[in-house]
């Protein structure tokens, strides 16, 4: 089938890869003329692994770029809409860019078509999207509007689309409900996995996935719906972390025991330094201010954010408590982007503490895998780059673990310790063992469990980040 997906950022460059993969014929539109000039001469402008290949493997092929949507539209059989919805002042999503691609849509239908909202939006999307089509004068029997909401992570996209728990098409006639099937049977039926070039398949992968169809108003609240229950989670976790400090348990064995039970489950039950990301904080902000539109007051929306926040100023605190204080201090931070396997720094919490810090007088050396680059966008002075975890712990009077990458959580701990100032370690994101830390020679701070100190180094002494 011959798709068209409008948008080549994150979800539309992710989406028209793997649509590709799975044997489709797809137009890519932007109106980004650079944008889609670097695309063409086989840049890839964001860290994504399995990405890299399969703009490779179908550049020029399956895969062409455009920025004719009229033309695009005209020759596909359905329309993926992948446009940015960023949050207005007031939380909700901004829809202007949905709107203006339905505006332009309407000059391509010469023949009927499939809308397809891939964009996270709010409830009755569909509905307005539909509307603006026919006041540009199109015929209501050549097009039907549907819902087909992404689950991908950031970091892992390429097989969250190719091996998804669950594939969601919000359909409100029969006629979009078979086309969105035809295009997803390459995963239905099994056929893509059978293929010896498929993107290798991960561990607790469903194959095949299920089809779930519903209407398309069900379909856009199950997406702000699922992304706020996970930020809940990863929020009250946390929240018990906090307890956990304060009365001396472990949060990890906290995890342990609540996450083993089938009912609650074990992912996204990590204690760290909050969640960021472009997906989760505008999403439960428009899924707040789309249950205040119809009248309902999500407060438990409300705390989950204020959790979130509180966590990283939490975090600012254990600095202050393990160094007492903080202008002047050589600080070495590994982890800039939000998560990790990403170059993604959108509302991270690391960027969040560095230039906390930064205000507060502390010299920071930051290394991260990806995510430099964009950062050095960001705060362009004040921040020294190293180009490894070993550079930026050199001379540092403490090091901070701030983004959960792999190789962050298999140092060389030995080597680590010789080149801080101090073996201090403050660890937002409790990739270590504390009295494994503590064994190697490190004091160690980490979130939900007790500071641990090197044998003979009484913890008393450290009481408030200063001697007794």
């Amino acid at each position: 089938m011959r798709i068209a997906v409008v948008g080549s950022g994150y979800v539309g460059l992710v989406a028209g890869a793997c649509f590709a993969d799975l044997g489709h014929d797809v137009i890519l539109v932007d109106n980004d003329h650079s944008k889609l000039t670097a695309l063409r001469n086989g840049q890839v402008p964001i860290h994504e692994k399995f990405l890299p290949e399969l703009l490779t493997r179908h550049r020029g092929n399956r895969l062409t770029f455009s920025d004719d949507l009229k033309e695009a539209v005209r020759l596909s059989a359905a329309i993926f809409v992948a446009v940015g919805t960023p949050p207005t002042e007031s939380g909700e999503a901004d829809l202007s860019y949905v709107e203006s691609v339905a505006r332009e849509i309407s000059g391509g239908v010469e023949e009927y078509k499939v809308v397809v909202e891939k964009s996270t939006v709010p409830v009755y999307t569909s509905e307005w999207v539909r509307k603006i089509i026919l006041r540009s004068g199109t015929d209501p029997d050549l097009f039907d509007v549907a819902s087909n909401p992404e689950f991908l992570r950031e970091g892992t996209a390429v097989t969250d689309f190719l091996f998804p728990d669950r594939i969601v098409i919000g359909c409100d006639s029969e006629r979009s409900a078979a086309i969105l099937r035809e295009i997803y049977a390459p995963l239905t039926e099994g056929t893509y996995y059978r293929r010896s070039d498929a993107i290798p398949r991960p561990d607790r992968a469903m194959i095949p996935p299920p089809i779930i169809v519903t209407s398309s108003k069900s379909a856009e609240l199950i997406k702000h719906a699922s992304n706020a229950f996970l930020a809940m989670k990863i929020s009250f976790i946390n929240a018990v972390a906090s307890v956990c400090e304060s009365v001396g348990a472990n949060v990890n064995q906290v995890v342990h025991g609540i996450g083993t039970d089938s009912r609650i489950g074990r992912r996204f039950l990590n204690p760290g330094i909050g969640y960021g990301g472009s997906c989760f904080p505008k999403d439960v902000m428009a899924f707040r201010a789309v249950a205040r539109e119809s009248g309902y007051d999500f407060r438990l929306l409300d705390e989950v954010m204020h959790i979130n926040e509180d966590q990283r100023q939490r975090f600012l605190r254990k600095v202050r408590s393990a160094l007492w204080t903080l202008r002047g201090k050589n600080l070495g931070v590994l982890g800039l982007a939000f998560k990790g396997g990403t170059d993604d720094i959108r509302e991270s919490p690391a960027i969040f503490i560095v230039q906390a810090l930064i205000q507060e007088g502390s010299k920071i050396t930051a290394y991260d895998p990806a995510a430099m680059p964009r950062t050095q966008e960001l705060i362009p002075s004040g921040l020294t780059f190293a180009n490894s975890p070993y550079e930026a712990a050199h001379g540092a009077d403490a090091l901070l673990i701030l983004t959960e990458w792999e190789e962050f959580a298999n140092l060389d701990l030995n080597r680590l310790r010789q080149e801080l100032k101090y073996p201090i370690i403050i660890d937002g994101r409790n990739l270590y063992d504390s009295e494994g830390m503590a064994a190697e020679g490190f004091s160690y701070y980490s979130v939900g469990r007790a500071a641990s100190y090197p044998d003979g180094v009484p913890a008393a002494l450290f009481k408030n980040g200063k001697k007794a």
